[in-house]
């Protein structure tokens, strides 16, 4: 072979093994997520990777192996939704890095509706995603139950209601949370504290009120418990009723940053200031708690750990493994709202 068609060849895996100094058993691992594989021969494979110029003919990996080479991110919400609430952004964002890391790619499909539902369910069967990282769900939603039927691998964010150990999970522990953030509204004196819930059908919001009313305790009133979807303007909406019905209280806790702003902006129409009258704090902290005015107490969720924990979690179900439950831990973050 002369330098002409050398420089011409494109590099493969005995190339970049020799380049390492691993073996090609190494780097195909390496390549397909990393399983069992040390951090130092992994560090050395991808800098052999990116020496060499190889790149992966996903095209014959996918007839080699039977595999699509994507996983689909999949949200089963209206899709004005996807832009309105931050938090799946952040999850978009961190899944599609996870996945650019291996070499894969991410495909977002969006079910909020029986059609949409039906043309992802025929998608995802079709073989053209080898998994599905579920955003959100539902307890009534049919598609979770069709997946699992199917036998489509496929990992939850948050406790999937009714369907619980029938798919991998990931998910933050949703009822100390909600623990931690009562107890703070507690400590710094607020006696009569009202809850903004999420849907009943949704484990953040079925989890954060059961953990709310736990720590309250004897003084938990349920008529100072109202319901939004995790919008802003259900925030407002919910705010409103609650002042409505004339019951006192000096704080609220809202099941997302989202409902908490909303609420800040129907106190403030009412003329009460926040925190002054009324303490106010979020969950989530995915952005829009650091700068709203004023800046939200809330709990932050570990977004790129949830979205990274949720990719390698559904490679390794892919791959035979067991369907795990992973719990994340959440952080309080005291600012200047409550």
């Amino acid at each position: 072979m002369d330098d002409t068609t050398a420089q011409r060849r494109k590099p493969t895996i005995r190339d970049v093994a020799a380049a390492a100094g691993v073996s090609r058993g190494t780097v195909s691992r390496v390549i397909n997520g990393g399983h069992w594989v040390s951090p130092d021969a992994r560090v050395a494979v991808e800098d052999a990777i990116r020496e060499t110029g190889f790149t992966i003919n996903h095209a014959a990996r996918s007839l080699a192996t039977g595999r699509a080479g994507s996983l689909a991110f999949l949200l089963t919400e209206p899709q004005h939704l996807l832009f309105a609430d931050p938090t799946f952004a952040l999850l978009l964002r961190g899944a599609a890095e996870a996945l650019t890391q291996r070499q894969m790619t991410l495909v977002l499909l969006v079910a909020g509706t029986e059609a949409e539902r039906a043309n992802v369910e025929h998608f995802v069967r079709a073989g053209h995603v080898d998994g599905v990282l579920l955003i959100s769900s539902h307890e009534a939603d049919p598609l979770l139950e069709r997946l699992v039927a199917a036998g489509v691998p496929t990992v939850s964010c948050g406790l999937p209601l009714g369907h619980q150990g029938e798919v991998a999970t990931v998910s933050v522990d949703e009822q100390r949370s909600a623990r931690i953030m009562t107890r703070h509204l507690l400590d710094r004196g607020h006696r009569r504290i009202a809850m903004i819930a999420g849907p009943g059908d949704t484990p953040g919001g079925k989890y954060r009120l059961v953990g709310f009313r736990e720590e309250l305790g004897a003084a938990f009133d349920p008529a100072l418990v109202e319901e939004g979807d995790y919008s802003q303007e259900s925030g407002t909406a919910a705010m409103t009723r609650l002042l409505a019905t004339g019951a006192e209280f000096d704080a609220v806790f809202a099941a997302s940053d989202l409902m908490a702003a909303g609420a800040i902006a129907a106190l403030r129409k009412a003329g009460l200031r926040v925190p002054e009258d009324v303490a106010v704090a979020g969950f989530d902290d995915s952005g829009l708690a650091a700068t709203h005015e004023p800046p939200l107490t809330t709990m932050r969720q570990p977004w790129e750990l949830i979205s990274e924990s949720m990719v390698q979690l559904l490679l390794d179900v892919i791959a035979g493994g067991p369907q795990r439950e992973i719990v994340l831990p959440t952080t309080l973050v005291v600012r200047e709202s409550a």
